[in-house]
């Protein structure tokens, strides 16, 4: 493992906790200008300062932690010390008042309302409609054939997210929640490193007028499937069932309104996160042959000719660890972000109440103190045993609890997931559908990227600055449209509509 140098070094004070000055900012605006224009960037230079850097965004102070002790700190005393911040107007008209959203007593109900409903054993059950569905794509391609890399895999994911939290299976439903939440996130992303991000909510802007627009086509779509669930069958094995039927301690129900705001939340994490992880992984893949035939190699040996099903899930260790990989080098959430309080500390060291304390995936993930060549798509430094993810209720199916991989990695130097209580409730749905969808496709195809330098953009999630154009090559022996089991093993059956 390589140990620090250069400009770190001599920022930091011995014990490596004091506070350093971060860029020069302007006027009002402090460090917008410079965060705005690249945020990865940015957040790259403040951690080659130190692991605590004082900056500004606004008029506001702000702290950016690199270290990941201090980053588990954060993430563990939020809802304690710390407070989840207000993610501004375009954030809200998109996910309302949902668990990623809510503070509090509010947050800790809709929590224990909504994380039935993603546990192992609804996972399990939903194995089934993910294998089905990328089995189906498979079976429409062809070698030789030309795609869109990033439209495959956002229709797919799509698909999956309609079919198992709304239990409908119709293009029409996809389609237009689809182009809704694409203009939905690109807004929150480029309302969130602009100007927007400190001008008050009653400012209309373009942006603003356009979010607010995509936010009326979800709600028209997911207030329909809702009417439709409650004059129906409540007993579907889909998502949005089961929040319906789902009660607090005092027996009430969550209103339409939070079924509204947790359906979204879900979709999100069950489609824009897994669509983005996939598009990278198949990026990566194509860049590296060497990774790509170990990843047929394992799938080869583990299902033969057979499609995949849940239970295969714990055997594809080489499968899982391609996915950390990815989202060690292309993590979907890309920052986190909170608000200290009264008695906050960080490191041994007071934070003053207000202070906006900022820490980023992208940043420490790509820190060569954690990560040997951290550069590098290296899917054998997380060993054959993949560790446990971080915050989790237990470790995932198939995952080794507290494992140590080839490198020694510290707890929270890899967070594409967030951590302590606020945890992504959707980390094992994103985890199994990446993980089945990329076996499915690749155990028949490889997919040979086109050239040329994709750049990461910052949005609601990490999302190339281009159309993916590939080339899909036929694996030997390996035809597209063959016969398919999806599940045979017992994995479950598939949540679609009754």
């Amino acid at each position: 493992m390589t140990t620090q140098a250069g400009p770190r070094a001599a920022a930091e004070a011995a014990d490596g906790q004091r506070i350093v000055p971060g860029p020069r900012g302007v006027p009002l605006l402090g460090n917008m200008p410079e965060f705005g224009k690249d945020p990865l960037a940015f957040f790259e230079r403040l951690r080659e300062r130190g692991d605590f850097v004082s900056w500004r965004f606004g008029p506001s102070p702000a702290l950016f932690i690199a270290h990941p002790d201090t980053i588990g700190e954060l993430l563990t005393e939020i809802e304690r010390t710390f407070d989840q911040p207000d993610l501004g107007i375009a954030f809200r008209t998109l996910l309302g008042n949902g668990v990623v959203v809510a503070k509090g007593a509010d947050w800790r109900r809709k929590r224990s309302l909504v994380q039935p409903s993603v546990r192992p054993k609804q996972v399990r059950s939903y194995a089934a409609t993910m294998a089905e569905c990328a089995v189906a794509l498979a079976d429409r391609w062809s070698d030789g054939q030309r795609v869109d890399v990033k439209k495959e895999m956002a229709a797919l994911t799509q698909l999956i997210a309609v079919r198992t939290i709304f239990g409908v299976d119709t293009a029409a439903d996809a389609e237009l929640i689809g182009r809704a939440m694409d203009v939905a996130q690109k807004e929150i992303g480029a309302e969130f490193s602009g100007i927007g991000a400190i001008l008050p909510d009653w400012v209309p802007t373009p942006g603003r007028a356009r979010i607010k627009k995509a936010a009326a086509v979800i709600d028209a779509e997911v207030g329909r499937v809702v009417a439709r669930h409650r004059d129906g069958d409540t007993e579907r094995p889909d998502l949005l069932s089961r929040l319906l039927a789902a009660q607090d301690e005092t027996g009430a129900h969550l209103s339409d309104e939070e079924i509204r705001d947790e359906t979204v939340t879900l979709y999100i994490g069950g489609h824009e996160t897994t669509s983005s992880t996939l598009v990278w992984a198949w990026h990566l893949l194509s860049r590296n042959p060497r990774v790509r035939a170990a990843l047929a190699e394992e799938l080869d040996r583990v299902l033969g000719d057979r499609e995949p099903g849940f239970e295969d899930y714990a055997q594809l260790t080489y499968t899982q660890a391609v996915v950390k990989e990815t989202l060690r080098l292309y993590p979907t959430i890309w920052l986190l972000t909170g608000i200290a309080q009264e008695g906050a500390v960080l490191g041994g060291r007071p934070v003053p109440p207000g202070t906006r304390v900022w820490s980023s995936q992208w940043a420490t993930h790509r820190d060569a103190r954690w990560f040997g060549d951290p550069d590098e798509f290296r899917p054998e430094r997380w060993g054959t045993a993949v560790p446990a993810l971080s915050g989790e209720d237990g470790a995932a199916d198939g995952e080794s609890a507290g494992g140590k991989g080839a490198e020694e990695i510290p707890e929270y130097a890899w967070f594409p997931f967030g951590g302590g209580p606020r945890v992504c409730l959707g980390t094992r749905f994103a985890m199994v559908e990446s993980v089945l969808v990329l076996a499915v496709l690749a155990r028949r195809f490889h997919l040979d990227l086109d050239p040329g330098e994709i750049r990461p953009v910052p949005s609601l999630t990490l999302q190339p600055d281009r159309d993916v154009l590939a080339t899909v090559r036929a694996r030997p022996g390996r035809p597209a449209g063959e016969d398919a089991d999806p599940g045979a093993d017992g994995s479950g059956t598939a949540a679609t509509a009754g």
